[in-house]
């Protein structure tokens, strides 16, 4: 049997392995889900959350263990792969907001009564990611699975065993082949799309997110694709440089940025840039760097493909007239040192082309303006920050920006109950809050008379 083994970024180690889903199995998979769906969604919204709510304990029991597992597997520090972990356990809100928002909904006029169910699609394929590869699958299987549908999960192959290890709390709770796992890479993530699924939960690059919809639009299979970005933050020239400087430096290496909300472009006001970049120069070289169980700042890479790609885009950009502030050098295995690039121009590859690692790239611009079109001039358009004193001046520079969620003084994610949504190419569809819950179902419309 064909195994997919799992190496640990930092040591290059093999953490362990799990067996290969043969692609031709992929119909067969499917089938058994397909067959498990109707005494799933018959438990009731209700039944099926309680279900799902058992799975709390172990979550929380097994939190430092997946943290552990998730350091070994993709690298990240273990103070934050523990905090991903024990997120797992918090489930409860997720749970109340889903059995609320799918609850049906009455509307009525003077001649009509009708009742807006939001009832499961059939069985639902999740693909996820590496960088955060116990909570992205939480973000689909929840939902998906308290709707009344069942799922087939693949994990990102850099990550299996996360993967495997997330859906096994899952099934001690759940029936059989509620929630099936499949473990492979480019072949088997193509059967599931080329499946019988009704619909594709996705989360990963612009390129592979277009060939599913170019894939699904063959039978109109629902699609919800999470495609990244190359997020901007404006520093504008009343803001709070010291603040700025540091966010920035957070949000451009954690997780050594490959993250899809990381800073990857910064556009700063020309009177404020020298301050700027040298308070962010000073952030980044405090920075520690290590074997994630080391809980450093920041951490290697997931693998040598992705490394190679950031340090090809560090070197284009060099040649092309970047000035190097911090790093550039002394990078050794999957380890990229902390790097701060300015005199970003347009014409290099990191200032549009997505970095997903440890880069921070800084641009002076004249004015605010200038700002806004910089950060507006990308296909993407998931995050966005914009940093200054005047709350109203900066509110407005943030409304003029195209990205779905943009941070006033603060990172771009929002409050529980808010969308996780982007714009342009970073997504179609969005995950979280009550309208991200109905995208995993159908809405029927029954219709009598008043």
């Amino acid at each position: 049997m064909e195994t997919l083994k799992s190496y640990n970024p930092a040591t290059g180690k093999v953490v362990g392995e799990v067996p290969v889903t043969p692609a031709s199995d992929i119909p067969a998979v499917v089938a058994r889900a397909r067959a498990a769906q109707s005494a799933w969604e018959a438990l009731g919204l209700e039944g099926r959350v309680e279900l799902i709510r058992k799975s709390k304990e172990i979550f929380a029991e097994r939190a430092e263990a997946h943290g552990e597992l998730m350091t070994k597997e993709m690298g990240k520090p273990l103070n934050e792969a523990i905090g991903e972990a024990t997120s797992l356990a918090n489930i409860d809100h997720e749970l109340d907001e889903i059995a609320t928002a799918l609850q049906p909904d009455v509307v009525e006029d003077e001649h009509l009564r009708s009742i807006v169910y939001h009832d499961a699609l059939g069985v639902v394929g999740a693909i996820t990611p590496w960088n955060f590869p116990m909570s992205m699958p939480a973000w689909m299987v929840l939902p998906a699975l308290a709707a009344g549908n069942t799922v087939v999960l693949k994990p990102s192959e850099e990550t299996p065993l996360c993967g495997q290890a997330y859906a096994d709390v899952l099934n001690e709770v759940l029936p059989e082949d509620v929630l099936i796992v499949v473990h492979g890479a480019d072949d088997q993530g193509k059967a599931i799309v080329q499946s019988d699924v009704d619909m594709i939960a996705f989360t990963g690059s612009r390129e592979v997110g277009k060939h599913i919809m170019r894939e699904a639009s063959g039978t109109l299979k629902h699609v919800v694709l999470e495609l990244g970005g190359k997020d901007p933050m404006i520093v504008l020239e009343d803001a709070d440089v010291v603040k700025a400087a540091k966010f920035a430096a957070l949000n451009s290496f954690r997780n050594a940025g490959q993250v899809c909300i990381s800073t990857e472009r910064i556009f700063v006001l020309d009177s404020i840039a020298d301050d700027f970049e040298s308070a962010l120069t000073d952030f980044a070289s405090e920075m520690t760097q290590g074997d994630g169980m080391e809980n450093p700042d920041v951490g290697p890479m997931v693998n040598a493909s992705q490394r190679d790609h950031v340090l090809a885009q560090v070197d284009a950009a060099v040649k092309a007239g970047a000035t190097v502030l911090l790093g550039g050098e002394g990078h050794r295995d999957n380890f990229i040192v902390p790097t701060v690039l300015a005199g970003i121009t347009e014409a290099m590859d990191i200032a549009s082309t997505e970095t997903f690692g440890p880069v921070a790239c800084v641009t002076r611009v004249t004015s605010a303006d200038e700002a806004i079109d910089r950060a507006n001039d990308t296909h993407f358009g998931l995050g966005a920050v914009v940093f200054g004193q005047d709350e109203a001046n900066t509110a407005a520079v943030a409304r003029r920006l195209t990205a779905g969620m943009i941070g006033v003084n603060s990172a771009p994610g929002g409050a529980v109950g808010t969308p996780w949504v982007g714009a342009r190419q970073s997504g179609f569809g969005f995950h979280k809050s009550p309208d991200g819950h109905k995208q995993f179902t159908q809405t029927r419309v029954l219709t009598t008379r008043a």
